[in-house]
């Protein structure tokens, strides 16, 4: 229960994250955002339930986080074969669409280019100039900050279902049958059956 506040805090990374990924039409990040809330709702209960599954659960899925969360940092940095310009991978492939801080990023002047030839049918082309940070670093600085959240929960959900499954080890059912010898109640003569004639 004391460990609630910072789960606020990973539950609040985690909404602005997928704020800005829906407003960039970013569909792949938006359901692995949409995982992650539920999987910190899933670490809140165990922790106030003191359930240790749920927890363990919660630290095996905060592995994938940290994984993914590293894939985006080398794809907006174009790590390997990795290429914003080819690869739509953000979206599944249905649309064009880029990191909200690709145009709303701070300082950003964003100018449309009129009766431009490269313009897909329904999009247009823009140039963005004046940012005082690239949108791909506004993005990697969220999904380093996403990892390193991550690394507190993981250490956190692993202390803590530790402590929960040595207290179920060690609990003591009414007095603990081995300390005092418990033994079953013995029938006393009276409550006998006798046979019953007619």
């Amino acid at each position: 229960p004391r460990a609630v506040p910072s789960f606020v805090l990973f539950q609040i990374a985690a909404l602005e994250r997928q704020i800005f990924d829906f407003l960039g039409y970013q569909w792949v990040p938006i359901l692995a955002n949409f995982l992650h809330i539920m999987a910190v709702i899933l670490g809140i209960f165990g922790t106030i339930q003191y359930r240790s599954k749920y927890l363990i659960m919660y630290a095996v899925w905060l592995v994938l986080w940290v994984g993914w969360n590293a894939f985006i940092i080398c794809f907006y940095l174009e790590v390997g074969h990795l290429s914003q310009d080819r690869d739509f991978i953000m979206t599944f492939n249905t649309s064009l669409h880029r990191s909200w801080w690709m145009e709303n990023g701070p300082g950003c002047l964003v100018t449309p280019v009129l009766n431009s030839k490269l313009a897909p049918e329904d999009h247009h082309v823009i140039t963005v100039s004046g940012c005082l940070l690239d949108y791909q670093y506004i993005e990697v600085v969220s999904s380093a900050a996403q990892i390193f959240l991550a690394l507190f929960g993981f250490v956190y959900a692993c202390y803590v279902s530790k402590v929960f499954l040595e207290e179920e080890d060690s609990f003591d059912f009414i007095g603990g049958f081995d300390s005092y010898g418990y033994q079953a109640p013995q029938k006393t003569s009276h409550l006998q059956l006798q046979p019953l004639y007619t």
